[in-house]
């Protein structure tokens, strides 16, 4: 065959060998003294891979492709070189020589690219041009480099793996379940450094190698042996976080008590996967794929979409279990953890996948979103379907006042996400409370009404919801109220649990920043009236025995009416200690207050009286009369609301 006259440059045939040095394996490899060989080694390299560089960009100028030209010797020389050098790699586990001779791998792998653009530039020429013995050899060789490189990277990845093991059991430790007050970005930025763990040495390698298979047109084959090790690696992760699939059928047959902790557990699992699994994967797929970021965006999402599906069939199957108002807190335990996961997904996913991936993660928070709203809502049936026949004892705060703040304290809690959610999902309208539609016989009635929706500024769909639950609980207090028989006892009823409700709701900075401080003035106002209202009913009949009226007749003080009046001032007295001191003020604060209202109005009327009509009973039958001194009276009085019989103790002399 005629030369082609391209391959003639400076006088020079490229088709035939350069000269001197000339290339054999012997040349290469058998010298005697070590030294002398990796000079001429050195020198060698440098040169054949000088010439193959030339011959590549010679390939890719010529025009017509239908007249390949002769393939130089030094190609097949090449081709035996870098054969010679996968013979010389130990392919034993034990000795690998791979990754050991920094400067012979470089060589190695820069020798397979070369490879692999000479075969790209032959194959650009028709197949029937470049049948030859040596583009023959160069693709066997080839593809047994490639062979081998993807062994290397395969044995790369395992060795990775098998030492995260012993870092796993750190990532099970530091993981744990996100009550409220626990920082999750803090956690996963703790776990991010334990997964996965490959030496800098280790990603540099594999950095390598997977730039050679995929620039040789090895993409498949890189991808495959890549994902098939780290799912595994992933797998044996998730499994020491004890975690394993649970069929949804399975899911739904659960006690609550069970799913309760297999709750707990998907949590745990997810906020890992968030926190340090997943950025791990992208961090490791980044540093092997820096010039392929597609390719590695496309290996995390397929990673990623593998273990998210399982973790959206166990959140789907939740969504799906039977309403109960304790189930709240978990079902939003649920969704902010999918909420946590889709930033984790977001950040690392090409954009198709990514939006197919996060839509679904949404798609399900949204389920279970929607099925917390219905929950929170039925605390309403709750309320309502709360009808006593019998008043607590002692006109205690109520079973269910207790039960519906604690459930709105730590409901609020969720603050944010329940805004979020019932924006979503809830169609309230603002309606005004029938308390508030007050006639002419009412007008008494409306300082004691919370006015609960007039204090609330801002009206959201939550705050709309908590607001309407707050005005169910006073209109059941004010039904259950009606059950006691004497004003008094219902007045400390209802200033137990209006007290107990106020306390709540300061006591929260979340349920405060819902009702706002207008509520809470409000409040303060309705329990103060009730207090007002109880020292009214109770006691006035005191006071009325205190009184000065009728106790003259014609200038002269009656004996007979003032001793009787003593007697009534006793006999009242007695009866309203014996009572009250049954009743229940649990609040220190308000018994306190109630002991010191009732003493600022009874002691200085009592000792005034005692003052101006001693005199006028009988020397010796003072006693008789009088049967309690004025400190005696504040002693008995402080005695007063402790749920218990007290005895009247001794008078003071």
């Amino acid at each position: 065959m005629e030369k082609n006259p391209s391959f003639v440059k400076n006088g020079r045939n490229l088709s035939s060998p350069r000269s001197p040095p000339s290339y054999t394996i012997n040349d290469t490899f058998d010298r005697r003294s070590r030294s002398r060989e990796t000079i001429d080694d050195d020198l060698s390299q440098v040169q054949i891979s000088h010439d193959i560089d030339q011959f590549i960009t010679i390939l890719s100028t010529i025009d017509d492709k239908s007249n390949p030209p002769d393939i130089p010797d030094y190609v097949e020389t090449f081709s035996r070189i870098v054969e010679s050098r996968i013979d010389r790699y130990n392919p034993s586990e034990i000795n690998r020589k791979f990754g050991k001779m920094m400067e012979e791998d470089e060589f190695f792998i820069e020798a397979v690219m070369r490879m692999s653009k000479l075969a790209d530039a032959f194959s650009r020429f028709p197949s029937n041009a470049t049948t030859s013995p040596a583009f023959d050899r160069i693709s066997m060789v080839l593809q047994s480099a490639m062979a081998f490189l993807e062994e290397e990277f395969r044995s790369l990845l395992e060795d990775g793996k098998n030492s995260s093991e012993s870092n796993s059991d750190n990532v099970f430790k530091n993981s744990s379940f996100n009550y409220k007050n626990q920082d999750q970005s803090d956690q996963g930025e703790k776990q991010s450094g334990d997964f996965p763990a490959y030496s800098s040495e280790a990603i540099t390698k594999m950095n390598k190698i997977a730039s050679a298979m995929i620039s040789a047109g090895y993409e498949t084959e890189c991808c495959q042996v890549y994902s098939v090790s780290r799912r595994i690696a992933f797998n044996e992760q998730m499994k020491k976080l004890e975690f394993e699939k649970i069929n949804m059928d399975d899911v739904l047959k659960l006690q609550w008590e069970t799913l309760e902790g297999e709750i707990s557990r998907w949590i745990r699992v997810v906020q890992t996967c968030s926190g340090s699994l997943f950025p791990g994967e992208k961090k490791l797929g980044e540093s092997i794929f820096t010039d392929h970021p597609l390719i590695s965006r496309s290996l995390f999402t397929n990673l990623a979409r593998a273990v998210v599906i399982q973790l959206l069939d166990f959140a789907e199957a939740v969504s799906m279990a039977k309403r109960s108002a304790e189930k709240l807190f978990k079902f939003l335990d649920v969704y902010e953890t999918l909420q946590n996961l889709i930033p984790a997904i977001n950040d690392s996913c090409s954009h198709e996948r990514e939006h197919e991936l996060t839509s679904e993660i949404a798609a399900s928070g949204d389920r279970i979103g929607e099925s917390a709203v219905n929950i929170f809502c039925d605390l309403e049936n709750s309320i309502k379907s709360d009808v006593a026949k019998s008043p607590v004892p002692g006109g205690a705060v109520h079973p269910l006042t207790r039960y519906v703040m604690n459930y709105l304290k730590y409901a609020c809690e969720y603050k944010d996400t329940l805004e979020k959610i019932f924006e979503k999902h809830a169609n309230l309208e603002i309606s005004v409370p029938m308390s508030n539609n007050l006639s002419s016989t009412d007008i008494e009635k409306e300082s004691e009404s919370p006015h609960n929706f007039e204090t609330v500024a801002n009206k959201t769909p939550f705050t709309i919801q908590v607001v309407t639950v707050m005005d169910l609980l006073d209109t059941n207090l004010e039904a259950k109220s009606k059950l006691y028989r004497d004003p008094s006892l219902r007045y400390i009823f209802l200033m137990n649990n209006g007290r107990y409700i106020l306390q709540k709701v300061k006591g929260s900075t979340e349920v405060r920043q819902v009702m706002g401080d207008t509520w809470c003035r409000r409040r303060s106002t309705v329990v103060r009236q009730f207090h007002k209202n109880y020292q009214r009913e109770t006691w006035s009949r005191i006071l009325l025995c205190l009184s000065h009226d009728g106790l003259q007749v014609k200038g002269k003080v009656n004996k007979s009416v003032l001793k009787e009046r003593f007697k009534i001032f006793t006999t009242t007295f007695e009866e309203i200690h014996k009572t009250q001191s049954t009743w229940v003020v649990s609040d220190e604060q308000l018994q306190s207050e109630l002991q010191v209202s009732i003493t600022a109005i009874i002691i200085p009327a009592y000792r005034s009286f005692i003052g101006r009509f001693r005199q006028y009973l009988d020397n010796g039958k003072v006693d008789k009369y009088i049967k309690y001194q004025p400190e005696d009276i504040e002693t008995l009085i402080e005695g007063l609301f402790y749920g218990n019989s007290k005895s009247m103790g001794r008078r003071r002399t």
